[in-house]
């Protein structure tokens, strides 16, 4: 969950599944990698964003895939981005401009509802979820 002030950082995908869909930069972990360094190099491949890690946001578990999908949030220290091939553009949005029909996954959906939720309260929490 890169984020910039009230803003997110989405990267519509150039790749299946789901693609042209808007996504949060993620993907899978690769051996001997930590989730939090998937997450940082996820961003760095996908996004080219420059960011400093924070904590972890939201584990979901999505039952019929047999996934367990982990965001963090990292703050954002540009507003400059590089995306990789597997990003057709990455850009930031508020929750008003957030395009609720053209999220790829409900794991996003879900972790941007909390994060907008939380900014409100203006307080974060760690959040779990189950999906089938």
């Amino acid at each position: 969950m890169p984020h910039w002030g009230d803003k997110v950082l989405l990267c519509k995908r150039n790749i299946e599944p789901r693609l042209g869909k808007w996504t949060l930069p993620a993907g899978f972990m690769e051996l001997g990698e930590s989730t939090s360094d998937g997450a940082a190099r996820e961003t760095v491949e996908e996004a080219g964003a420059q960011f400093e890690m924070e904590e972890l946001f939201t584990v979901m578990s999505v039952i019929h895939v047999g996934q367990v999908h982990m965001y963090y949030r990292a703050r954002l220290l540009s507003e400059v981005f590089n995306p990789g091939f597997e990003t057709q553009e990455a850009r930031l949005f508020t929750e008003a401009e957030i395009p609720w029909n053209e999220i790829a996954f409900r794991t996003v959906a879900h972790t941007l509802k909390h994060y907008f939720a939380d900014r409100r309260m203006g307080q974060f929490g760690l959040h779990h979820a189950s999906l089938d």
